[in-house]
């Protein structure tokens, strides 16, 4: 097949060439160009990969937990089956279950901590939730209703020096008005188990009882709401909306996005700032690009007066310094798009033998709650950091080529 000749030249200008050290040098200018394009193009790979993995793991982490919506009541719900049945109609909700939330504090000896206290049903919980299989020790199904045991947060009961079997005293804030003022009123529970969610904030102050110790505790007549697990996490606020419109009775819908707004807010925000950060670093190799093909245009001016002499039109100058440009702009960033994604998708491999040949651990255990780093390439992500590289040094051919077409034959052979 034969290519047209601008396509041809351009592309013999790129490759190194062993007839004169000249061509060398420019061949190697042209490779260091299409590495750094590379470069800048693997590295917005893998830091976007292991951002968005990040996401995903604490995302889980959370959902673990948390629910994926939460119907709550103006006053407690006496009758919770009928607002289940009525989330249930919904074919996107998979799970119902009700629950008791409110604060309390909880003492152990001289230790005072504040809690996050959950009331659920043993029987209905795993139906929204994974808590149940988080246990280190004891289990859900020890919360008998009367019994009043208590699971703790593995960080909870680390600070409260506990383990199960062990007595706490529970502190709410509702209490009792007696002549000499608010009295709290105080509760003894048996610590019935201990969970490990891999999130500190909930392995710190999150605790459960039973619901009907719950709202024996805080003189409830049902409980506060009821938690619901769908199908697709990701459509929570589209369905919250729908059931809104559905739902009878005075509700409030709240779905896991809300629940956690400001943190996923940061992390967008930081993933919106470190793509645009590390897109300058191919902005900079497109630089790179333009400095390369000025040297090329100026070491080949004797080559351009030939060519324009022999009848070459000046589009046809401009289009060899295009192919060259592209090609350069073409491999760099195929070669970028490939290893990226191949670190990225082996980053679970690749950062252990690292730590192991350094002797370091990226990721202490007692600091962070995840002790390997997680990576989750996205197609999306891929294809709009390729297309912006390529569009970048395209770009950067423009002015050189339009530079290589005004040379003056007469002027480039005056010397030659």
């Amino acid at each position: 097949m034969n290519f047209p000749y601008e396509w041809q030249i351009g592309w013999r200008y790129t490759r190194a060439s062993k007839r004169a050290s000249r061509n060398t040098f420019i061949s190697f200018i042209s490779m260091i160009s299409m590495m750094g394009i590379a470069l800048g193009v693997a590295a917005l790979i893998v830091v976007l990969s292991v951002m968005n993995g990040f996401q995903k793991e604490v995302r889980d982490r959370m959902l673990s937990v948390l629910s994926h919506i939460e119907v709550i009541g103006a006053a407690p719900l006496t009758d919770w089956q009928k607002t289940a049945a009525e989330a249930l109609r919904n074919k996107e909700v998979v799970g119902a279950a009700p629950y008791v939330a409110a604060q309390a504090m909880m003492t152990r000896e001289d230790v005072v901590r504040g809690v996050l206290l959950r009331g659920v049903d043993p029987a209905e919980e795993p139906k929204v939730s994974d808590i149940a299989n988080q246990f280190r020790a004891g289990s859900m199904n020890a919360l008998a209703p009367g019994g009043f045991g208590i699971a703790l947060g593995s960080e909870l009961a680390n600070a409260l020096g506990v383990r199960v079997g062990d007595k706490v005293m529970l502190v709410v804030p509702q209490g009792t008005i007696t002549p000499a003022g608010m009295l709290p009123r105080l509760k003894q529970f048996t610590v019935a188990g201990v969970f490990s969610s891999g999130h500190y904030e909930f392995d710190s102050a999150l605790a459960l009882i039973n619901i009907g110790d719950a709202e024996t505790l805080f003189r409830q007549s049902g409980p506060t709401g009821v938690r619901l697990k769908l199908q697709d996490m990701q459509r929570a606020p589209q369905v919250a909306q729908e059931l809104a419109g559905t739902m009878s009775g005075d509700l409030y819908l709240r779905d896991w996005s809300k629940q956690n707004r400001n943190w996923f807010a940061a992390v967008q925000t930081e993933k919106r700032m470190m793509f645009i950060i590390l897109t300058l670093i191919i902005a900079v190799a497109a630089f790179n690009l333009v400095s390369t093909l000025v040297m090329t245009v100026t070491d080949k001016q004797a080559d351009i007066a030939i060519l324009r002499t022999m009848g070459a039109q000046p589009r046809s100058i401009m289009k060899i310094f295009i192919v060259q440009g592209v090609a350069i702009g073409f491999i760099g960033t195929l070669l970028g798009v490939l290893g990226g994604t191949l670190i990225a998708t082996n980053i679970d491999v690749i950062v252990p033998f690292i730590e192991r040949i350094l002797h370091v651990q990226f990721l202490p255990k007692d600091i962070y709650f995840i002790s390997e780093l997680p990576s989750d390439p996205r197609m999306n992500d891929i294809a709009t950091i390729g297309i912006i590289s390529f569009v970048l040094a395209s770009l950067a051919t423009i002015y050189p080529s339009w530079r290589a077409s005004r040379v003056n034959p007469a002027e480039a052979l005056r010397y030659e």
